[in-house]
């Protein structure tokens, strides 16, 4: 029979005070985290299904929109990166394409709206096996997590979106007309915005590398050039232009990213130090 709430509770309050939770209670503790996760997800996900021309209109749709915000602040900023909002016709060639778009669209909005909570149920399972020590060293680690990713997907929406659509969709080749699926549409913006999510994370996973001994300041600046090289490279292939300022837009914010994490590894590494000496 399957445990409820209160007894998974138990069983994780069992875990924190004497970790004496068989490998089945582990199991269960966990399901209990997932399914949680998964209900955040549904429900948020059923908002957006509802909300529907708001979210398409608005959101996906944004970045064709002339009146676009990034649009405007670049055009107003520089000649030389002003964008103007790309002309796309959409085709649909399958008969449910729209439906399944508009159901695919709205379980990824849930996944990212519902992140800080699914980190916290992953963290509520990982804590209790960590040393007192170590959990106060991770306090804040939900709030940061959530901060960064929401951060990194809002940066590939603002900036990563815009450039890349456009020089994609303005891409002349003979005499092509450019149209797309809408499904394709919808997985470009999907993937301009929950990859950078992701790598926005790469603070708080040096913090835990560093932690363990794993990576040291020293070796992230003694790798910069090389970090610079494949950052550069990594802002290439997200966004798919030729133009040097494009590429500089996006290539500085995530080197950026490798600086602050060099100084979150030298805090990291006098704790790892600190904690070998105490032992």
């Amino acid at each position: 029979m399957a445990l409820d709430q209160i007894e998974v509770d138990k069983l994780e309050k069992k875990r924190g005070l004497s970790g004496e939770m068989t490998f089945l209670d582990h199991l269960e503790a966990l399901r209990w985290h997932l399914v949680r996760s998964v209900i955040a997800i549904i429900v948020i996900a059923v908002g957006t299904f509802l909300a529907k021309d708001f979210v398409f209109n608005v959101i996906l749709f944004g970045p064709l929109n002339p009146d676009f915000i990034t649009y405007r602040i670049f055009c107003s900023i520089s000649d030389a990166i002003c964008l103007e909002a790309p002309q796309i016709e959409f085709v649909t060639r399958d008969l449910a394409e729209k439906f399944m778009v508009h159901f695919k669209s709205s379980f990824i909005l849930g996944f990212v709206l519902s992140f800080p909570y699914i980190f916290w149920e992953i963290w509520r399972f990982i804590k209790p096996a960590l040393y007192e020590k170590e959990q106060k060293a991770a306090t804040g680690v939900v709030f940061i997590c959530s901060l960064l990713f929401l951060a990194g997907v809002l940066f590939g929406y603002f900036i990563i979106s815009p450039f890349s659509i456009s020089f994609l969709a303005g891409y002349e080749l003979g005499e092509i007309e450019a149209k797309t699926t809408l499904s394709s549409y919808v997985n470009y913006m999907a993937m301009f915005t929950i990859p950078l999510g992701l790598v926005f994370e790469m603070p708080v996973v040096i913090y835990f590398l560093s932690r363990v001994g794993i990576i040291s300041p020293g070796l992230m600046q003694k790798s910069r050039k090389m970090a610079f090289v494949v950052i550069l490279l990594i802002s290439a292939i997200i966004t798919p232009t030729t133009d040097a300022v494009t590429l500089l837009i996006v290539t500085i914010p995530l080197y950026g990213l490798y600086e602050l994490s060099i100084i979150v590894s030298a805090r990291a590494e006098k704790h790892y130090l600190k904690s070998n000496l105490e032992d």
